[in-house]
């Protein structure tokens, strides 16, 4: 308790009180060192022991510690930490033995010429789809509280107040796939696929050929679900191209998924069985085969299988998500020291 740790005259000067076999006793002891030292030493206490670090003046390699050359009896070392010159010598050829190797096999990586010209790509393309979804979903909010009061008409014209923007921004989602396949980004192809297809023919195919499903108020639901996942999606990829991390936003991006992704997916099978009546009716992508098969493929059947690919598309691409969910927002792991 209370040490008195003091160096004068290049002699450790130790006084305390503790508690030993013999009961509570005050120790002390001198330490003489063979060469100079800083008079100032650094004490460290816990519940079981008291560390004292000594700094040497000059930085070299004494013959022993103590001045006298007959080590006192108290005092011994600890080959845990013990390093002569010889093993020095060789920690440090060591060190640079694998300072020389990093250095090689990092001249040995071609350096990419394109690297600022990629990020700054990235940077713009999910910059401009989140303008985007923000212009979707902002002006169908605001449609929705003014145009909506009392009436659904907010509803019944989404379709020609929004399709343009939502063509372009889903038309440009096909660079997605490209990017993911060039290597451009480490997204897996399969939920990049899965996703843009599934939209895309939901958007083209389904509303976009048929007049009767633009003004169905499923539209708006669809669009709307659509513009919400995206408004946390690409802010966080876009930051993340220039190495910036915002946790509300990262939270965000994996989490509001969760409730959105279920509901766009039901609504889109709302308006692709909502549609099947109307094709069953035109007959229109229907195909009929020339003899000798003389068969003809109706689209509603057509459209049944995609309802069971849709949602086990869903499947597919909910368990990618909740694995990313787990990586960026789960406990993370120690290190084994």
């Amino acid at each position: 308790q209370n040490p008195d740790i003091t160096i004068t005259d290049n002699v450790l000067h130790f006084r305390a009180q503790g508690h030993g076999a013999k009961g509570d006793n005050i120790y002390e002891f001198e330490i003489e060192f063979l060469e100079p030292v800083e008079p100032k030493p650094v004490c460290r206490m816990t519940q079981r022991q008291l560390n004292i670090t000594v700094q040497k003046k000059e930085s070299n390699w004494w013959e022993r510690l103590t001045k006298q050359e007959k080590r006192p009896l108290f005092l011994a070392p600890d080959f845990d930490r013990w390093l002569d010159e010889s093993d020095a010598e060789m920690e440090l050829k060591e060190k640079e033995e694998e300072k020389i190797n990093k250095m090689k096999i990092e001249s040995r990586v071609p350096k990419d010429p394109f690297k600022h010209l990629k990020k700054g790509y990235l940077v713009m393309y999910n910059l401009v789809q989140f303008l985007g979804f923000s212009w979707i979903f902002v002006n169908m909010t605001v449609r929705l509280f003014i145009l909506g009061k009392g009436n659904c008409y907010s509803f019944y014209d989404t379709f020609h107040t929004i399709s343009d923007m939502m063509y372009f921004c889903q038309t440009l989602a096909i660079m997605e796939i490209m990017n993911s396949l060039i290597g451009l980004v480490r997204s897996p192809l399969i939920p990049s696929v899965v996703q843009v297809f599934g939209r895309n023919f939901v958007l083209f195919v389904i509303l976009g050929t048929l007049e009767e499903m633009q003004s169905k108020p499923v539209v708006f639901f669809i669009f709307y679900f659509w513009s919400i996942i995206e408004l946390f999606r690409y802010p966080y990829y876009m930051l993340s191209c220039i190495g910036i991390e915002w946790k509300p936003l990262t939270w965000l991006r994996y989490t509001a998924w969760i409730p959105l992704y279920p509901l766009g997916g039901l609504a889109e099978a709302v308006c692709i069985v909502q549609s099947i009546p109307i094709f069953s009716e035109t007959g229109k992508f229907s195909l009929g085969l020339p003899n000798p098969l003389n068969v003809t493929i109706q689209f509603p059947f057509v459209l049944q299988l995609y309802l069971i690919a849709l949602f086990l598309g869903v499947f597919v691409n909910f368990r990618h998500l909740y694995k990313q969910r787990k990586q960026h927002l789960g406990p993370k792991k120690r290190k084994m020291k």
